[in-house]
């Protein structure tokens, strides 16, 4: 067939291999596979349909491949041996050869669908980059405009991309509205509709806090201040645990700032949830105890291998320690990841009068 010569369309594959990075290759066979599909659909073949393009002048020919077999059953996608020897002396049954064949228009077709293959490789290209880029944002806090906000779902525009936050990632005490920017913290990005990047942000996730301390206080980004964990009750209260290896470095005073400065920009973003700043402990006990404050402990034991601690407050400070539907005993067993059992002092102290009670009952009955 005469080739159809497309210097137009090579140039512009390496243009794309040079400015987005798509190699000309990849291109190429992309738009091959392309014209075996266009042909069999445009010339309603059953055809094996083979399409080569010349990488330098874009010539593009087509070929019906066919089986060599002795006896001919299916003249379609079959030649028989006699016949392939006159194309080439070497063939012999068994083989496969290329007959090339001159399709009615197939430039034209050939010219749409090459442009179309481009188009959509382009478009994956750019959400590759953009996969790529928001992937390696994991983890960061990102801002943007609140494009919609129905049916439990928020969407924010990032520029490049849309953020979805998904009801489970709201804090369920905010309101919000079209056009409000925001500030959001990048939990997954994903593979949405058609391949296109999908980012995954959150507002309610310990870790928006972490890194909301770790842009608001410079000791945190800076490594002095390690935040050793967050647990949150979104939109109501949160606890953050804070050390640091430098004992001129007083790491609650440095996160909560001067008048609380610090903290409460933390705070104003956060729309009013409250934050406890706690010393972390290595020593599980201490830790424990200042997990639970503002509550004043009188006695933390500790089982080890359970990881379970059994609290003993006074008896006035019992409420406190427990707090309003059980969240600041809660909050605390999330951020020391203990098992926490809170007694009264007077509770306490019935619960080991029943045991003695107990014991001496059991040695009664084993000594009758």
């Amino acid at each position: 067939m005469k080739a159809i010569d497309n210097k137009e369309l090579i140039k512009a594959l390496d243009d794309l291999e040079k400015e987005k990075g798509i190699k000309k290759a990849y291109l190429l066979e992309s738009i091959e596979t392309a014209l075996v599909t266009a042909y069999k659909r445009n010339f309603d073949s059953s055809e094996n349909v083979k399409v080569v393009m010349d990488e330098k002048t874009g010539a593009t020919n087509v070929y019906s491949v066919k089986d060599i077999v002795k006896t001919v059953e299916n003249p379609v996608t079959q030649i028989d041996s006699k016949s392939a020897k006159k194309i080439n002396k070497s063939l012999k049954v068994g083989d496969q050869v290329d007959i090339e064949i001159v399709p009615k228009n197939f430039g034209r077709i050939a010219a749409q669908t090459a442009k179309q293959v481009i188009v959509q490789k382009i478009r994956e290209a750019e959400r590759e980059v953009l996969f790529t880029e928001y992937s390696d944002r994991k983890g960061e806090i990102v801002s943007g405009i609140i494009q919609k906000a129905d049916r439990g779902i928020v969407i924010m525009d990032l520029g490049k991309l849309e953020g979805v936050m998904p009801a489970k990632e709201q804090i369920p005490t905010e309101r919000y509205r079209v056009n409000d920017k925001i500030k959001a913290y990048v939990l997954d990005v994903d593979r949405g509709e058609k391949g296109a990047p999908q980012v995954i942000i959150s507002r309610s996730h310990p870790d928006f806090v972490r890194k909301m301390l770790e842009i608001e206080i410079p000791e945190i980004y800076e490594g002095i201040i390690e935040v050793k964990s967050v647990s949150r009750d979104p939109g109501k209260r949160c606890k953050v645990a804070v050390y640091s290896q430098d004992e001129n470095i007083d790491p609650v005073g440095s996160c909560v700032g001067q008048k609380g400065i610090r903290i409460q920009n933390i705070i104003n973003e956060l729309h009013g949830e409250k934050i406890d700043v706690i010393e972390w402990n290595p020593d599980i006990s201490t830790f424990i105890a200042a997990a639970l404050l503002p509550a004043k402990i009188m006695a933390v034991d500790v089982k080890e291998e359970d990881r379970f601690a059994q609290v003993i407050v006074a008896d006035d400070q019992l409420s406190l320690a427990i707090g309003k539907s059980g969240q600041n005993a809660r909050l605390a067993a999330k951020l020391t990841n203990w098992k926490i059992d809170i007694k009264s002092e007077t509770q306490f102290r019935e619960f080991l009068a029943n045991s003695s009670s107990e014991i001496n009952d059991e040695e009664q009955e084993e000594g009758e």
